[in-house]
């Protein structure tokens, strides 16, 4: 392994006046879990199949995700080299400051925290409405879904404050659980004697961009769809898996471990997703059912066939586990949002008191709790314009929606400018292959660019068309801008917090 530092990489392992989390306290399973439950299994599956295939490319809707998973496994050839040289628990904050300069790594680490502060917001919209439902439904009982989302915002807050290996632990159990149940799910749909329209056609790369026609499915009106809803859906369900290397200082062997874990999360989840996917989209009789039940009814589009497949006691698992795959998701993402916060406060660029860690168990504790009150202010802000009465349009169809549209698309950019600072990097630095150092980073811009081109084109399908829908593309431009402008203004009244814009490592 190549131990070649940028110059202008400051190494803070010895440095005793740097507050430091707690090292190798989790190995790869441990990151595994910290980041595989971002991506949150059953929230993707139940959140994303239904409009992908409803909405986007119908029966192919498969074929989406193997698209995805091609060109994220390239994209993990780049990321996971230069997680392999560099330590940091800036994540894209770091790479980007280090290979395309301190001031556009402003702008990523500014970018970067406020991707996953939202994230954690969108994903207690999800849960505040599964949860609403589940205790309607089966109890009776009607508690608003703004203090259903302030409940997992503050059980999310204080976990994230103790040791990384409680929230390792916590987020283990999710995505075992979660994963079991989607696999329940699954072999209940393939070995089904009838009721199901399996096909290997739904894998045929070819057919990714044929979009759902127009038609009428009995008294069901079916609208023209978009393969680029489709497609996007898929990308969009890998959210989370990004964030390993914010745990490089806390991992055992960081630059076998980080590597490994995108290569092994990537894959494992591009099968998975496109073996559930296919189940999904098969347990209905014809592709007109499937439709039908996507449009009208989409959140019992898994719970139908699991009650028809599986039993009752399926059904219900179901329901409740995605209730703990938001909840979980949501912390993964409130994790990561700490470090970002706790690496802008350690060098300098924002608060010092945000990069100081607790004198026992080493968690970044003042960031995780002002993320918690930034997630917060998120959630009620938007009730408070919008409303606080109806869950399904606004914590699911807004809270949950809209922020991760939001995010996605700032996601997106991110990573087409890591995959730049990539390149620069290693053409600065040397190391690498032309494969892995030029080629695939080179092609994954191209791609994350593409990404973010059928995002603001079919914005109106994913978001709606209410003001702030409308105002994604510049509030996503805006926080960037924000982030850029702060970097040179840096550089003029705090020449040291400059120098330290994303080169701070620990080897």
């Amino acid at each position: 392994m190549e131990k070649k530092q940028a110059a202008g990489a400051i190494d803070i392992s010895t440095d005793t006046k740097v507050n430091k989390l707690h090292g190798k306290a989790v190995g790869l399973i441990g990151v595994l879990f910290l980041t595989v439950t971002g991506a949150a299994p059953e929230s993707a599956m139940l959140g994303n199949v239904p409009f992908a295939a409803g909405y986007g490319n119908g029966i192919y809707a498969p074929s989406a995700f193997v698209l995805a998973t091609i060109v994220l496994v390239i994209f993990c050839v780049g990321y996971a080299t230069m997680a392999g040289r560099v330590s940091s628990v800036g994540g894209f904050y770091s790479y980007i400051s280090q290979g395309l300069g301190r001031e556009v790594g402003m702008a990523a680490g500014f970018t970067s925290l406020a991707c996953y502060s939202i994230f954690e917001a969108s994903l207690y919209g999800l849960f505040a409405y599964f949860a609403n439902l589940w205790l309607t439904t089966n109890l009776g009982i009607n508690i608003g879904w703004a203090w259903l989302a302030m409940a997992a915002l503050v059980g999310a807050g204080v976990l994230s404050v103790r040791d990384v290996k409680l929230s390792a632990k916590v987020l283990g159990v999710s995505l075992v659980l979660e994963t079991l149940v989607l696999l329940i799910f699954g072999f209940g749909v393939l070995f089904a004697h009838k009721g199901t329209s399996l096909s290997a056609e739904s894998f045929n790369l070819l057919q990714v961009t044929k979009a759902v026609a127009a038609q009428k499915v009995g008294s069901t009106v079916i609208p023209a769809g978009a393969a680029a809803v489709g497609i996007f859906m898929a990308f969009w369900s890998w959210v989370g898996f990004e964030m390993a290397p914010n745990y490089a200082e806390e991992s055992h062997a960081p630059k076998r471990v980080v590597p490994l874990s995108l290569y092994i999360s990537v894959v494992f989840l591009g099968v998975f997703y496109t073996f559930i996917c296919w189940c999904a989209v098969s347990a209905y009789p014809d592709q007109g059912s499937m439709l039908a039940q996507a449009v009208n009814d989409s959140g019992d589009f898994f719970l139908a066939p699991m009650r028809q497949f599986v039993g009752p006691w399926g059904s219900q698992l179901m329901s409740i586990l995605i209730i703990t795959s938001s909840f979980a998701c949501g912390m993964a993402f409130h994790n990561t949002a700490a470090r970002y916060m706790y690496s802008l406060g350690r060098e300098g660029v924002l608060p010092s008191h945000l990069g100081k860690t607790h004198d026992i168990v080493h968690s970044p504790h003042i960031a995780s709790v002002t993320q918690s009150v930034l997630a917060a202010a998120w959630i009620l802000l938007f009730g408070v314009f919008n409303g606080f009465d109806n869950p399904m349009n606004q914590a699911y169809l807004g809270v949950y929606t809209l922020f991760a549209v939001l995010g996605t698309g700032m996601l997106l950019v991110l990573q087409a400018l890591v995959s730049v600072a990539i390149w620069n990097y290693f053409r600065k630095n040397g190391g690498g292959s032309v494969f892995k150092t030029v080629i695939a980073p080179w092609f994954s811009f191209f791609a994350q660019i593409w990404l973010v081109y059928l995002l603001v084109a079919n914005l109106v399908t994913f978001a709606g068309t209410s003001a702030f829908a409308n105002a994604i593309p510049m509030i996503g431009l805006a926080i960037i801008v924000i982030g850029l402008v702060w970097g040179f203004v840096l550089k003029h009244i705090n020449p040291e917090g400059y120098k330290n814009i994303g080169h701070m490592v620990n080897e």
